[in-house]
């Protein structure tokens, strides 16, 4: 049993998922077992509110199974190394509030936060997809893109806050049509997240066919063998394949696990390995691309795995 004032009691981890629709808790066991699970609607817009929705779902949990747990946090966002304060989050009432602060002092004992991305990573090399992987990069290809970095286990973020944040590098080797690329809301243009997830696949298609489709409408397509969904999805797979080409060379992980709503389109798998050695210096590619063993739990999970095993 791991005794830990600030951490775990009874070798048991509580999850939380705080995202823009819903807060999701989880309590697993020290072998990852699934105690108990619990989800409530997000108190959109009311940071006070969404405190205290976290620290019910954690006395819920804690009273149901009869244990203690240590708490992990995901978050769409990161704390400010220079400010302690919540930076970068499209759940917009917590940005420059210091949340894991206020956590803890509503639950009397150390919370851990961590960018949603990075929990997925931290999930998927604890006991997902990468397990026993020293280096992975969890890849997020949803509404958004985002990334994230788990060394031996444990999120890499960086002094800034940002390890992991390939959505917002710029496409590279754009083509004269992709330049200067879209407008994204960071401020710059030709985002990475403009380009490849569910929101740029759609407007790609839009712009080149004038029509508007879902992604989960022209991945349908796609698999019916529609012109148009293919055009789009090709181009979609190239753009993908130059952003992974920039991971590969800067940070050169051992895996890339992809999780989000398009990681369920079966021909990345098969794609992106042919596609990517064009790209990258040298022109090797060995590295595993892998689908995240935990879909949409990961991210939960991988907050509960912010206090590993080993402390």
């Amino acid at each position: 049993m791991i005794e830990n004032n600030t951490g775990s009691h009874d070798g048991m981890r509580i999850g939380i998922d705080l995202g823009g629709t819903k807060i999701e808790a989880l309590a697993i066991d020290n072998d990852g077992t699934e105690l108990v699970r619990y989800r409530v609607d997000t108190p959109r817009g009311d940071y006070p509110g969404s405190i205290d929705a976290i620290v019910g779902l954690v006395r819920k949990i804690e009273a149901e199974t009869k244990r203690t747990g240590s708490v992990g946090a995901g978050i769409p966002g990161s704390i400010s190394g220079k400010t302690g304060f919540v930076k970068n989050a499209n759940s917009t009432w917590i940005n420059g509030k210091p949340l894991d602060k206020d956590l803890t002092a509503a639950l009397g004992r150390e919370v851990r936060l961590a960018n949603d991305a990075n929990c997925l990573a931290v999930s998927e090399a604890t006991d997902g997809a990468a397990a026993g992987k020293r280096v992975v990069f969890g890849v997020i290809l949803g509404t958004g893109c985002g990334g994230g970095v788990a060394i031996n286990g444990q999120v890499h973020a960086g002094p800034n806050g940002t390890g992991g944040e390939w959505g917002h590098i710029p496409l590279p080797w754009p083509k004269a049509e992709e330049n200067p690329g879209p407008l994204c809301y960071c401020g710059q243009r030709g985002c990475m997240e403009m380009w490849v997830s569910g929101t740029g696949l759609a407007r790609d298609y839009k712009e080149t066919t004038g029509r508007e489709r879902t992604s989960r409408e022209i991945l349908a397509d796609f698999e019916a063998g529609d012109a148009d969904a293919s055009g789009a999805v090709d181009r979609f797979e190239d753009r993908l394949a130059r952003g992974l080409s920039c991971i590969i060379n800067s940070l050169d992980p051992d895996v890339f696990v992809i999780g989000g709503g398009l990681s369920k389109a079966r021909h990345l798998y098969e794609s992106l390995p042919k596609r990517i050695p064009q790209y990258v210096f040298g022109k090797e590619f060995d590295t595993p691309i892998l689908q995240a063993k935990y879909g949409d739990s990961s991210g939960v999970r991988g907050a509960a795995w912010l206090w590993p095993l080993k402390q």
